[in-house]
C-alpha cells in the first residue's frame, strides 16, 4: 500500500452519511428510521426516507424491537464491524494498516474511534484503508493479531 493511500482521502458523500448511520446505530439512536434522519440533520446531514431506507438495506440493517441493528447479532459495534469491514490487518512498528473493500474504511473507523479501545491513539482513514497509531509496537502486534480474528475475508456493502 503507497503511504499516500495512508492518508486521508476524500469520501463521497454516501461513504460518509453511511459511516454516520453506522456510528448512530453503534449508539443506539436508531430507534426509527424518522430518528435517523433527525439525527442525520443534527449533524448537517440531509437524507430522504427513501435514500435512508436503501441506506440501511445496503448496510445489512436490520429493524429489531430496540431499533436497527447492524449485522452480527449481540456482538459488540466494535466486532460486527470487524466482522463486516475488515480484510486484512498488519502491525508496522506502532501502527497497523486494516485493510477492507472499497468504500468500507469510513464506516470501520467510524466505529473503531467510537469504541475507545485502549491501544488505539488515533485512525486515519481513506477509501479501503485504515492506518491506526498505537502507544507501541508491541500494543500494534497484539492489536493486528486481535483484529485478524475478525477477518471477514470479503465485502459487505
Amino acid at each position: 500500500m503507497h503511504a499516500e493511500r495512508l492518508i486521508m482521502q476524500s469520501t463521497t458523500p454516501i461513504q460518509k452519511r453511511r459511516a454516520h448511520i453506522v456510528e448512530l446505530i453503534a449508539q443506539g439512536q436508531g430507534t426509527s428510521q424518522q430518528s435517523l434522519v433527525d439525527a442525520l440533520g443534527a449533524l448537517g446531514v440531509s437524507v430522504t426516507q427513501a435514500t435512508l431506507s436503501r441506506d440501511l438495506r445496503d448496510l445489512g440493517a436490520q429493524k429489531g424491537p430496540g431499533g436497527y441493528v447492524l449485522p452480527g447479532g449481540s456482538e459488540s459495534p466494535l466486532v460486527k464491524a470487524l466482522r463486516t469491514w475488515l480484510t486484512s490487518a498488519v502491525a508496522a512498528q506502532n501502527q497497523v494498516v486494516l485493510g477492507t473493500p472499497p468504500g468500507g474504511a469510513s464506516p470501520l473507523a467510524v466505529v473503531l474511534d467510537a469504541a475507545e479501545h485502549s491501544s488505539i491513539l488515533g485512525t486515519i482513514a481513506g477509501d479501503d484503508t485504515i492506518l491506526i497509531i498505537t502507544p507501541s509496537s508491541k500494543l500494534a502486534s497484539a492489536l493486528a493479531q486481535e483484529f485478524s480474528g475478525h477477518v471477514s475475508g470479503g465485502a459487505s456493502q
